[in-house]
């Protein structure tokens, strides 16, 4: 019996080597430094820069140089923490140079911070105990201020607020669900019924300023 060839297993086989090709390299330590694993350096660098979010290779190196010290353990680079690192950096996606700098500063933050809390666990007398709890403290504190800092840089230093309640005058148009707006927007008074109680004063006061301004003319 003839039975029709699967196409599907190509396709699959086809788009897993399309996703390792563009897959951001490893990097290899050496001696005197660091190489780029990748059978062709040239693409090899420019994935490690799109992976990175930064614009050039003097800036790729830069920020892997930075990595690398970073990603020290005992005495010598880590090439699995580094691997780490990297990975970390590429999931966070920096868009820019400036991104690509404060996501470096936020995985080497989160690697120290658990060689602190290591260091915690493992101490053997309170000198030892209190340092660690405070260095882990600061980074632990440090982190999710990295992480509004980004993000507030993403928005462009305008953190968006949502509008919930909405009054909707004679003639106006109404939108169903939430309003976000830029907080440089102010909004104003959310409550329909103090509106309402204020509007009467206002005309109030208009005609007690008519009736006033009416007496001098009958008297002369």
């Amino acid at each position: 019996m003839n039975t029709a060839p699967d196409i599907t297993v190509p396709t699959a086989i086809a788009a897993n080597d399309q996703a390792k090709a563009a897959a951001a390299p490893r990097i290899k330590l050496l001696s005197h430094g660091f190489s780029i694993d990748h059978p062709d350096q040239e693409l090899g660098e420019q994935l490690m820069v799109n992976a990175l979010g930064v614009s050039d290779r003097e800036a790729m190196h830069g920020i892997l140089r930075q990595l690398v010290k970073a990603s020290v353990s005992g005495e010598s680079p880590d090439e699995v923490n580094l691997s780490f690192m990297i990975s970390m950096v590429k999931s966070i996606r920096p868009r820019d140079s400036v991104e690509a700098m404060l996501v470096a500063q936020m995985v080497s933050v989160h690697v120290m911070a658990m060689r602190c809390a290591h260091h915690l666990a493992n101490a053997d007398d309170l000198a030892q105990h209190d340092s660690a709890a405070r260095a882990l403290g600061r980074l632990a504190r440090t982190f999710p201020a990295q992480i509004e800092a980004l993000n507030r840089y993403r928005s462009h230093g305008e953190p968006a607020i949502t509008v919930q309640n909405v009054s909707v005058g004679d003639g106006g148009k109404a939108i169903v669900g939430n309003v976000t707006q830029h907080a440089r927007v102010i909004v104003s008074d959310k409550n329909p019924a103090s509106a309402a109680r204020n509007a009467p004063k206002a005309a109030g006061s208009r005609r007690r300023r008519s009736s006033a301004a009416a007496k001098p003319e009958a008297q002369a």
